[in-house]
């Protein structure tokens, strides 16, 4: 587990990144097209817009589709397993595309390969893959791609933390910006701090920064990621509390601002009262529940129980009374009695969100509940 802070890339790094791009456009048999696939969340997302980035100053067009495209990455997740297995299945199918396009390079990325192991696993089990990277080392994408080019041999890297890369974003009038990363939780049925790491917070400034230009370029919104935005701070030289980011953001004048993933437990009465006097946090929270049973909560590691979670959402619509709000739900954690679902069923109703992302629960080794 690494507990390291995010590395910025210094100049000497970005230049030598530059220069493995311009080998890579030099080189007649590069990738003249990429597609890029998506599974997961929002960071998820966020990422494939730095991976398109890179892949776009290589000199790669974005295909339509993987069909027409000289290389393909999926970009995976494993917090649920069926994301993982579709993921290994649409890699195992481009198999078949590449008896048709030789020329075909594929690549698999993201949460799924930085788990222990894996990135030699899918290597060795599905050899027509060419290169096999973690979140870690997004940043070096062209390096990898340049080895797998010169290479007889598949390339596998997976142990630096950056931050601090070009991005391709997919609209114009909106963006991501990345806050922090990783999560410090361990909720029970969720590996993200297994292959995300230790939560480290960005420097204030740097977001700030950020959100500046984004605005003078012309976008309208931007949504802020992070595992657990509520706990934001942590490892910072000078101590912030996200209530305070939140404001510094508001002052910078984009006309729309929202956030996610939030944890109950680190619902700030400040936050309440800085989005409650805002020009441009929208009125949305998605306030993940998970269950409405006390003892489900505690095997899940949630530390709040229904009561205090429904103070939370009480304070929200007191002090926003046009507030949407929006959670996730697990259904079938280890145990659950019926009983005890019926207490999830009338949390919901007492709440009465305006949407759920609602999941079944599906085990990932390593964590606690895939031993209960």
């Amino acid at each position: 587990m690494s507990d390291r802070k995010p590395v910025i890339i210094s100049e000497e790094q970005l230049e030598e990144q530059r220069q493995y791009i311009q080998q890579i456009r030099l080189m007649p048999d590069a990738p003249k097209s990429y597609h890029v696939v998506t599974y997961g969340c929002q960071m998820n997302a966020h990422d494939s817009e730095i991976l398109a980035g890179m892949l776009r100053d290589m000199g790669m067009e974005e295909a339509a589709d993987r069909e027409s495209a000289d290389f393909v990455l999926f970009n995976t997740c494993c917090v649920r397993d069926n994301a993982e297995r579709r993921a290994l299945g649409n890699v195992t199918w481009l198999k078949e595309v590449r008896k048709k396009n030789p020329r075909l390079m594929i690549g698999v990325c993201g949460c799924m390969i930085q788990q222990p192991g894996m990135a030699e696993k899918i290597l060795k089990q599905y050899r027509f893959v060419d290169l096999a990277f973690g979140t870690a080392n997004l940043y070096r994408l062209p390096e990898l791609m340049l080895k797998a080019l010169e290479s007889d041999h598949a390339v596998e890297e997976q142990n630096t933390i950056a931050e601090g890369l070009p991005v391709q974003r997919l609209r114009h009038d909106a963006a991501y910006i990345t806050i922090m990363y990783g999560c410090d939780n361990y909720c029970t049925y969720c590996i993200v701090p297994y292959v995300r790491g230790r939560e480290r917070s960005r420097e204030m400034s740097a977001i700030v920064a950020e959100a500046e230009a984004l605005r003078d370029s012309g976008v309208k919104e931007i949504m802020l990621l992070g595992q657990n935005v509520n706990s934001y701070g942590k490892g910072l030289q000078t101590p912030v509390t996200f209530a305070q980011l939140l404001k510094a953001l508001d002052d910078v004048g984009i006309p729309r601002i929202r956030f996610m993933t939030s944890h109950p437990k680190d619902l700030s009465d400040e936050l309440i009262d800085v989005m409650a006097h805002s020009k441009h946090i929208l009125p949305q929270f998605h306030l993940p529940v998970q269950h409405g049973n006390d003892e489900i909560l505690r095997r899940m590691n949630r530390h709040y129980n229904r009561a205090q979670y429904l103070d939370r959402v009480r304070k929200l619509r007191e002090a926003i009374p046009a507030i949407g709000l929006t959670t996730d739900i697990i259904v079938g954690f280890p145990g659950e009695t019926e009983e005890q679902f019926q207490d999830t069923l009338s949390l919901v109703r007492e709440v009465g969100y305006d949407s759920a992302f609602t999941f079944i629960y599906s085990p990932r080794t390593g964590t606690g509940a895939a031993k209960m």
